[in-house]
């Protein structure tokens, strides 16, 4: 089983569920497998090694993960062993920082190598925002970079930061902490996600049943229209699911694009990857066509210009769908 950790730890609530992005490792076996024609997200540079791994994953911050009979490492770009093949479990690295697991204890490296957050936790996630969460008998909190514990470890579960917020479960109940600790969101919630766009999507149970929105930062809550599943806001708009058709949603819970496709994504550079009957393309904000859905699988726009597949082969194209050589 491979243990190179991806993060695509987004919780799923019970009712309208969140929808998070394909992570990196959804990317490479869509990629490797070729049996759906999602969005794919980022690019992968595979070092190249004379050495015989088992596994070789991405660089990322110059370095990738290496496996060998179920112990991991790290290699350079110059497929380099920099850090040997010793842990049983790595992420990538993040902030020069990378988390690992030895014998069922976490802690962090550096880029050479040195342990500088002892392995002592029960479970560590990625540095995000300066911060990362930890848990130590089954109570979490956060610790900077130096290790110390600038959150104290109390809640039964939590997320990375997110546009300055955190969420944090406890007895069942989420709500939002800010980086001092300080609870700004009561934790009141059956479920809530994490900010995205000044929003965060929430459920609330009451008399008349589940209460299924989006929050601001203030905690003011905007009512959303019935759906199966909510993207997070990009660019102003949300996608959303109902009965197998998704379309977009702008803040105030008004659909503006309509529930029509059968997969979409969120908006990037100003249009987003829409797929009907098995083609995608590309549209505007207003829901105007701008690519023709012609396409097996796309790149996000980066710069401009984006990769997509066409008839097996990739290209890349412009805004206004033009082949660039």
């Amino acid at each position: 089983m491979k243990n190179h950790l991806v993060n695509n730890r987004t919780v799923k609530s019970p009712l309208c569920k969140f929808k998070p992005k394909p992570s990196l490792l959804a990317f490479f076996v869509l990629l490797a497998t070729s049996l759906s024609s999602s969005l794919v997200y980022a690019e992968c540079i595979v070092p190249q090694t004379d050495k015989k791994y088992d596994h070789v994953d991405c660089l990322e911050e110059g370095l990738a993960p290496v496996e060998i009979n179920d112990k991991w490492g790290f290699i350079d770009k110059t497929g380099k062993e920099v850090i040997p093949l010793k842990y049983d479990i790595v992420g990538d690295f993040s902030d020069g920082l990378a988390l690992v697991d030895l014998n069922a204890k976490w802690g962090f490296i550096n880029k050479t190598g040195k342990v500088v957050i002892p392995l002592k936790y029960n479970y560590v996630d990625d540095f995000v925002e300066g911060l990362a969460w930890v848990k130590l008998n089954d109570k979490g909190g956060f610790i900077n970079k130096k290790g110390k514990v600038v959150i104290p470890l109390k809640y039964d579960h939590a997320t990375n930061f997110s546009e300055g917020f955190a969420r944090v479960e406890l007895n069942d109940k989420w709500g939002f902490i800010d980086k001092t600790g300080k609870v700004v969101i009561p934790l009141k919630y059956n479920y809530a996600d994490n900010f995205s766009d000044g929003l965060a999507w929430v459920h609330l149970k009451g008399k008349e049943g589940f209460k299924k929105g989006f929050i601001n930062k203030t905690g003011q809550e905007f009512v959303l229209v019935k759906c199966d599943y909510s993207g997070a806001f990009s660019e102003g708009l949300s996608s959303i699911s109902l009965n197998g058709k998704e379309g977009f949603i702008d803040k105030t819970g008004k659909v503006v694009i309509p529930l029509k496709y059968d997969d979409v994504n969120d908006f990037s550079e100003g249009l987003a990857w829409v797929k009907l009957n098995g083609k995608g393309g590309f549209i505007d904000k207003t829901g105007k066509e701008i690519i023709p859905l012609k396409y097996d699988s796309a790149y996000n726009f980066d710069n401009g210009l984006a990769d997509v597949k066409l008839n097996g082969k990739w290209i890349k194209i412009d805004k206004q769908g033009k082949r660039v050589e």
